[in-house]
Protein backbone atom coordinates (compact mmCIF):
# COMPACT_ATOMS: atom_id res chain seq x y z
CA UNK A 1 0.00 0.00 0.00
CA UNK A 2 3.15 2.21 -0.88
CA UNK A 3 1.94 4.02 -4.10
CA UNK A 4 -1.37 4.82 -5.45
CA UNK A 5 -2.88 1.68 -6.25
CA UNK A 6 -1.72 -1.61 -4.29
CA UNK A 7 0.76 -3.92 -5.52
CA UNK A 8 -1.41 -6.86 -7.19
CA UNK A 9 1.10 -9.60 -7.00
CA UNK A 10 1.58 -8.84 -3.35
CA UNK A 11 -2.02 -8.61 -3.09
CA UNK A 12 -2.74 -12.09 -4.46
CA UNK A 13 -0.31 -13.23 -1.98
CA UNK A 14 -2.15 -12.05 0.78
CA UNK A 15 -5.57 -13.25 -0.08
CA UNK A 16 -3.71 -16.71 -0.18
CA UNK A 17 -2.69 -16.27 2.96
CA UNK A 18 -5.77 -15.48 4.78
CA UNK A 19 -7.84 -18.18 2.25
CA UNK A 20 -5.23 -20.83 3.75
CA UNK A 21 -5.94 -19.59 7.40
CA UNK A 22 -1.72 -18.63 7.26
CA UNK A 23 -2.52 -15.32 9.19
CA UNK A 24 -4.91 -14.98 11.43
CA UNK A 25 -8.35 -13.30 11.05
CA UNK A 26 -7.79 -10.63 14.30
CA UNK A 27 -3.90 -9.99 12.45
CA UNK A 28 -6.11 -8.95 9.23
CA UNK A 29 -8.26 -6.89 10.48
CA UNK A 30 -5.73 -5.07 12.49
CA UNK A 31 -3.85 -4.42 9.87
CA UNK A 32 -6.42 -3.16 7.86
CA UNK A 33 -7.47 -0.87 10.36
CA UNK A 34 -4.21 0.77 10.71
CA UNK A 35 -4.85 1.85 7.12
CA UNK A 36 -5.43 5.81 7.76
CA UNK A 37 -5.26 7.80 4.39
CA UNK A 38 -8.92 7.61 2.90
CA UNK A 39 -7.82 9.60 -0.40
CA UNK A 40 -6.29 6.56 -1.90
CA UNK A 41 -9.39 5.26 -3.20
CA UNK A 42 -8.15 2.11 -5.03
CA UNK A 43 -6.45 0.91 -1.82
CA UNK A 44 -9.35 1.41 -0.22
CA UNK A 45 -11.31 -0.76 -2.25
CA UNK A 46 -9.22 -3.71 -2.30
CA UNK A 47 -8.96 -3.52 1.68
CA UNK A 48 -13.06 -3.53 1.51
CA UNK A 49 -12.94 -6.53 -0.53
CA UNK A 50 -10.28 -8.43 1.31
CA UNK A 51 -12.56 -8.05 4.51
CA UNK A 52 -15.43 -9.27 2.22
CA UNK A 53 -13.26 -12.59 2.18
CA UNK A 54 -14.03 -13.24 5.94
CA UNK A 55 -16.34 -10.93 7.48
CA UNK A 56 -19.39 -13.00 7.40
CA UNK A 57 -17.41 -15.93 8.72
CA UNK A 58 -15.20 -15.01 11.34
CA UNK A 59 -13.81 -17.56 13.91
CA UNK A 60 -10.83 -18.28 15.82
CA UNK A 61 -8.58 -20.82 16.98
CA UNK A 62 -6.71 -20.87 19.85
CA UNK A 63 -6.43 -19.63 23.44
CA UNK A 64 -8.80 -17.35 24.80
CA UNK A 65 -6.45 -14.71 24.26
CA UNK A 66 -6.68 -14.98 20.85
CA UNK A 67 -10.50 -14.73 20.76
CA UNK A 68 -10.29 -11.58 22.40
CA UNK A 69 -7.81 -10.51 19.85
CA UNK A 70 -10.37 -11.37 17.19
CA UNK A 71 -12.95 -9.23 19.40
CA UNK A 72 -10.68 -6.21 19.81
CA UNK A 73 -10.00 -6.56 15.93
CA UNK A 74 -13.40 -6.56 14.85
CA UNK A 75 -13.52 -3.35 17.05
CA UNK A 76 -10.88 -2.01 15.46
CA UNK A 77 -11.99 -2.72 11.65
CA UNK A 78 -15.58 -1.22 12.81
CA UNK A 79 -14.13 2.07 14.07
CA UNK A 80 -12.32 2.28 11.04
CA UNK A 81 -14.99 1.38 8.40
CA UNK A 82 -17.09 4.24 10.49
CA UNK A 83 -13.86 6.84 9.96
CA UNK A 84 -13.64 5.94 6.39
CA UNK A 85 -17.65 7.07 5.31
CA UNK A 86 -17.22 9.97 7.42
CA UNK A 87 -14.19 10.71 5.42
CA UNK A 88 -15.96 10.17 2.28
CA UNK A 89 -19.12 11.82 3.81
CA UNK A 90 -16.92 15.60 4.43
CA UNK A 91 -15.59 14.88 0.75
CA UNK A 92 -19.41 14.73 -0.42
CA UNK A 93 -19.47 18.73 0.51
CA UNK A 94 -17.40 19.57 -2.40
CA UNK A 95 -19.42 19.85 -5.63
CA UNK A 96 -16.96 18.22 -7.75
CA UNK A 97 -15.73 15.27 -5.69
CA UNK A 98 -19.58 14.04 -5.10
CA UNK A 99 -20.14 11.39 -7.79
CA UNK A 100 -16.89 9.77 -6.84
CA UNK A 101 -17.26 9.98 -3.16
CA UNK A 102 -20.55 8.38 -3.06
CA UNK A 103 -19.38 5.61 -4.98
CA UNK A 104 -16.89 4.98 -2.31
CA UNK A 105 -19.05 5.60 0.26
CA UNK A 106 -21.73 3.20 -0.98
CA UNK A 107 -19.07 0.74 -0.55
CA UNK A 108 -18.17 1.57 2.55
CA UNK A 109 -21.62 1.37 4.06
CA UNK A 110 -22.30 -1.95 2.14
CA UNK A 111 -19.11 -3.32 3.98
CA UNK A 112 -21.28 -1.85 7.51
CA UNK A 113 -24.18 -3.60 7.18
CA UNK A 114 -22.13 -6.58 6.48
CA UNK A 115 -20.59 -6.71 9.38
CA UNK A 116 -23.07 -5.25 11.46
CA UNK A 117 -25.98 -7.09 10.08
CA UNK A 118 -24.67 -10.43 12.25
CA UNK A 119 -25.59 -10.70 15.60
CA UNK A 120 -22.17 -12.63 16.14
CA UNK A 121 -20.22 -9.79 15.09
CA UNK A 122 -22.13 -7.53 17.38
CA UNK A 123 -21.80 -9.49 20.13
CA UNK A 124 -17.86 -10.17 19.60
CA UNK A 125 -17.97 -6.01 19.34
CA UNK A 126 -19.82 -5.96 22.90
CA UNK A 127 -17.02 -8.12 24.30
CA UNK A 128 -14.59 -5.67 23.05
CA UNK A 129 -16.21 -2.90 24.37
CA UNK A 130 -16.58 -4.47 27.66
CA UNK A 131 -12.59 -5.70 27.52
CA UNK A 132 -11.68 -2.48 26.35
CA UNK A 133 -14.35 0.64 27.11
CA UNK A 134 -11.68 3.53 26.27
CA UNK A 135 -11.32 1.98 22.86
CA UNK A 136 -15.71 2.35 22.49
CA UNK A 137 -15.13 6.24 22.49
CA UNK A 138 -13.16 6.30 19.58
CA UNK A 139 -15.98 4.84 18.13
CA UNK A 140 -18.42 6.89 19.26
CA UNK A 141 -17.01 9.81 17.88
CA UNK A 142 -16.94 8.14 14.97
CA UNK A 143 -20.33 7.69 14.97
CA UNK A 144 -21.34 11.19 15.73
CA UNK A 145 -18.93 12.50 12.93
CA UNK A 146 -20.70 10.22 10.13
CA UNK A 147 -23.86 10.88 12.02
CA UNK A 148 -23.27 14.66 11.44
CA UNK A 149 -23.19 14.59 7.59
CA UNK A 150 -25.39 11.75 6.72
CA UNK A 151 -28.01 14.12 5.36
CA UNK A 152 -25.42 15.59 2.83
CA UNK A 153 -26.44 11.84 0.91
CA UNK A 154 -28.59 12.38 -2.53
CA UNK A 155 -29.40 9.30 -2.33
CA UNK A 156 -32.29 7.83 -0.48
CA UNK A 157 -31.27 4.62 -0.16
CA UNK A 158 -27.66 4.88 0.87
CA UNK A 159 -29.14 7.71 3.48
CA UNK A 160 -31.48 4.95 4.81
CA UNK A 161 -28.57 2.44 5.06
CA UNK A 162 -26.04 4.65 6.21
CA UNK A 163 -29.09 5.26 9.49
CA UNK A 164 -29.54 1.30 9.50
CA UNK A 165 -25.88 1.10 10.25
CA UNK A 166 -25.63 4.10 12.76
CA UNK A 167 -28.18 2.52 14.55
CA UNK A 168 -26.78 -0.75 14.91
CA UNK A 169 -23.64 0.51 16.59
CA UNK A 170 -26.10 2.59 18.77
CA UNK A 171 -27.65 -0.60 19.65
CA UNK A 172 -24.56 -2.57 20.67
CA UNK A 173 -23.85 -1.35 24.06
CA UNK A 174 -27.49 -2.64 25.08
CA UNK A 175 -27.51 -5.77 23.60
CA UNK A 176 -27.46 -7.66 26.79
CA UNK A 177 -29.26 -6.24 28.67
CA UNK A 178 -32.15 -6.71 26.01
CA UNK A 179 -31.18 -10.30 25.60
CA UNK A 180 -30.88 -11.01 29.40
CA UNK A 181 -34.94 -10.13 29.17
CA UNK A 182 -35.67 -11.92 26.63
CA UNK A 183 -33.72 -15.51 28.47
CA UNK A 184 -35.69 -14.45 31.43
CA UNK A 185 -39.06 -14.54 29.91
CA UNK A 186 -38.58 -17.54 27.97
CA UNK A 187 -36.58 -20.05 30.79
CA UNK A 188 -36.91 -23.25 31.40
CA UNK A 189 -36.16 -24.18 34.07
CA UNK A 190 -37.43 -28.17 33.68
CA UNK A 191 -34.63 -28.89 31.32
CA UNK A 192 -32.22 -27.45 33.04
CA UNK A 193 -33.24 -29.68 36.14
CA UNK A 194 -33.49 -32.87 34.36
CA UNK A 195 -29.60 -32.45 32.40
CA UNK A 196 -28.24 -31.81 35.85
CA UNK A 197 -29.52 -34.42 37.77
CA UNK A 198 -28.78 -36.68 35.02
CA UNK A 199 -24.80 -35.37 35.06
CA UNK A 200 -24.62 -35.46 38.76
CA UNK A 201 -26.51 -39.03 39.82
CA UNK A 202 -26.25 -40.84 36.14
CA UNK A 203 -23.34 -39.75 34.27
CA UNK A 204 -22.48 -43.29 32.58
CA UNK A 205 -25.77 -44.49 32.21
CA UNK A 206 -27.41 -44.67 28.75
CA UNK A 207 -28.34 -41.85 27.08
CA UNK A 208 -32.20 -43.48 25.53
CA UNK A 209 -33.92 -42.34 29.32
CA UNK A 210 -32.90 -38.91 29.29
CA UNK A 211 -33.82 -38.39 26.01
CA UNK A 212 -37.24 -39.48 26.78
CA UNK A 213 -37.33 -37.80 29.54
CA UNK A 214 -36.31 -34.76 28.07
CA UNK A 215 -38.96 -35.43 25.05
CA UNK A 216 -41.54 -35.19 27.52
CA UNK A 217 -40.78 -31.88 29.07
CA UNK A 218 -40.45 -30.79 25.24
CA UNK A 219 -44.00 -31.34 24.46
CA UNK A 220 -45.51 -30.75 27.79
CA UNK A 221 -44.07 -27.61 27.59
CA UNK A 222 -44.49 -26.86 23.90
CA UNK A 223 -40.16 -25.98 23.84
CA UNK A 224 -39.51 -24.66 20.03
CA UNK A 225 -37.03 -26.75 19.09
CA UNK A 226 -34.02 -23.80 18.67
CA UNK A 227 -34.74 -22.88 22.53
CA UNK A 228 -34.82 -26.25 23.54
CA UNK A 229 -31.20 -27.33 22.24
CA UNK A 230 -30.24 -24.33 23.74
CA UNK A 231 -31.18 -24.90 27.13
CA UNK A 232 -29.82 -27.95 27.46
CA UNK A 233 -26.28 -26.70 26.60
CA UNK A 234 -26.68 -24.02 28.59
CA UNK A 235 -28.06 -26.55 31.63
CA UNK A 236 -24.65 -28.34 30.61
CA UNK A 237 -22.48 -25.29 30.90
CA UNK A 238 -23.63 -24.21 34.58
CA UNK A 239 -22.97 -27.81 35.61
CA UNK A 240 -19.38 -27.34 34.30
CA UNK A 241 -18.54 -24.16 35.66
CA UNK A 242 -20.42 -24.64 38.41
CA UNK A 243 -18.40 -28.20 39.35
CA UNK A 244 -15.20 -28.18 41.35
CA UNK A 245 -11.77 -28.84 40.58
CA UNK A 246 -11.17 -31.98 40.15
CA UNK A 247 -12.42 -35.31 39.47
CA UNK A 248 -16.01 -33.90 39.63
CA UNK A 249 -14.71 -31.32 36.83
CA UNK A 250 -13.30 -33.84 34.35
CA UNK A 251 -16.70 -35.71 34.55
CA UNK A 252 -18.78 -32.63 33.84
CA UNK A 253 -16.48 -32.40 30.67
CA UNK A 254 -16.73 -35.86 29.96
CA UNK A 255 -20.72 -35.64 30.48
CA UNK A 256 -20.95 -32.45 28.00
CA UNK A 257 -18.98 -33.50 25.08
CA UNK A 258 -19.32 -37.13 25.17
CA UNK A 259 -22.60 -37.77 26.32
CA UNK A 260 -24.46 -34.84 25.56
CA UNK A 261 -23.79 -35.12 21.71
CA UNK A 262 -25.14 -38.59 21.82
CA UNK A 263 -28.32 -37.41 23.69
CA UNK A 264 -29.01 -34.84 20.62
CA UNK A 265 -28.64 -37.34 17.74
CA UNK A 266 -30.97 -39.42 19.61
CA UNK A 267 -33.31 -36.20 19.83
CA UNK A 268 -33.19 -35.11 16.25
CA UNK A 269 -34.80 -38.40 15.48
CA UNK A 270 -37.96 -37.31 17.62
CA UNK A 271 -38.21 -33.72 15.72
CA UNK A 272 -38.71 -34.50 12.17
CA UNK A 273 -38.81 -31.97 10.08
CA UNK A 274 -38.16 -29.06 12.44
CA UNK A 275 -35.75 -26.79 12.47
CA UNK A 276 -32.59 -28.09 14.45
CA UNK A 277 -29.99 -26.59 13.00
CA UNK A 278 -27.82 -26.34 16.03
CA UNK A 279 -28.64 -29.44 16.80
CA UNK A 280 -27.05 -31.13 13.06
CA UNK A 281 -24.06 -28.47 13.74
CA UNK A 282 -23.43 -29.56 17.30
CA UNK A 283 -23.58 -33.00 16.10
Amino acid sequence: MIGPSPNPLLLSYLKYAISSQMVSYSTVLMAISKFDDFSRDLCIQSLLGIMDMFCDRLSCRGKAEECISLCRALMSSLNWLLRCAAFYLEKMKEPLEQGAAESQLEMCLERLAKVLGSTKNRALILIAKLEETPSWGAVEQSVAKMGDNVGLIGSTMLQNQAEVCIGLVKSIPTMLSVHSEQLNKTGFPTVHAVVLLEGTMNLTGEPQPLVEQLMMVKRMQRIPSPLFILEIWKACFVGLIESPEGTEELKWTAFTFLKIPQVLVKLKKYMPGEKVRMCQRMC
